[in-house]
């Protein structure tokens, strides 16, 4: 089976079910090579995924700019690809919206952005949300931005973001969800699923916790963006690693990878979710690929779904 497609949110884009996140491609994973970052691009293409996610601050510019020439060079047809970034909350003064555009229009080099979504909320600048989503609605209409999104908010300031625009909606709601950590199942999912927005799952594999390949002495001993990842901390990890033995465990019925069980959870759990894990090596996309085109069993997503239930992660680690 290959990959599968859906639309993304109420636009009529046909979108692969799992996308490619690229936070990687930054000194925070180590992708810093450009012929790595071309690889992995190349291997997401040739397994049929078309849904990049990237952002502005991954590697201050350096995402995005691996992303839009890999794409580019390797001759992706551009009605094809869909390309979401993103714009942090310091960038969404109503003038610094356009300058901050401008600049990851020129980093991609694609000619317009898909999706344009705000990374998180101004919290520390005070920037009214009705001004900086009203310029962020004039780059839809001078058509540099296709469609809007919002990464991690809360679903009251969606509603209040919603309220400000005019003529165009969000299509986009992204959020942390994985198998451990299912907040977004209370408010997110179910608004997203209400409203038709698509639901753009990070670190749907919590940054490798889940899988369980580390022991617990060596999850302490991360050199990455994990070092300080709470899901690694004893007190969690211990816990999660029971989870990953019954991921293996499903996972050697399908003839699956516990990577593959694990996102296909998310996608049985609702039409709505769209996983962008991200990956370091080509293999890994591949894997990743693979975790759409089969489902499973309503037996054994409620057996993951009881098992992560237990789990009771707590983020205050110091």
């Amino acid at each position: 089976m290959g990959m599968e497609y859906t639309v993304l949110g109420s636009t009529g884009v046909r979108v692969s079910r799992i996308g490619l996140g690229t936070w990687q491609f930054s000194e925070a994973w180590g992708v810093t090579s450009y012929e790595d970052a071309r690889r992995i691009v190349e291997a997401a293409l040739e397994h049929g995924v078309n849904l990049f996610d990237t952002a502005m601050v991954y590697g201050r510019g350096m995402s995005e700019e691996f992303l839009g020439r890999a794409l580019r060079e390797l001759g992706a047809r551009r009605d094809e690809v869909v390309v979401a970034t993103k714009i942090p909350g310091e960038f969404l003064q109503p003038w610094d919206v356009f300058r901050a555009v401008d600049r990851s229009l020129r980093r991609l080099g694609l000619g317009h952005i898909d999706v344009l979504q705000v990374h998180w909320p101004p919290c520390w600048h005070n920037f009214p949300t009705c001004r900086y989503m009203r310029a962020l609605e004039r780059l839809v209409e001078l058509g540099r931005v296709e469609y809007l999104g919002l990464s991690d908010y809360p679903v009251e300031l969606v509603e209040a973001a919603r309220s400000c625009l005019a003529r165009h909606d969000v299509e986009v709601l992204q959020v942390r969800y994985n198998l451990v950590e299912r907040w977004a199942e209370e408010e997110h999912l179910p608004y997203a699923e209400e409203a038709g927005m698509s639901l753009l799952a990070w670190s749907p594999l919590a940054k490798g916790a889940l899988l369980g390949k580390y022991s617990l002495e060596e999850a302490q001993r991360l050199g990455d963006v994990r070092s300080r990842e709470p899901l690694f901390h004893p007190e969690n990890y211990s816990q999660i690693l029971g989870l990953a033995a019954k991921l293996r465990e499903v996972a050697e019925r399908y003839g699956k990878t516990p990577a593959q069980v694990a996102l296909n959870w998310l996608l049985t759990t609702s039409s709505a979710v769209i996983p962008i894990p991200g990956a370091r090596r080509p293999e890994q996309v591949a894997e990743n690929a693979g975790a759409a085109g089969w489902r499973l069993s309503y037996e054994d997503w409620r057996l993951l779904d009881e098992e992560s239930r237990r789990i009771r992660v707590t983020y205050v680690t110091w």
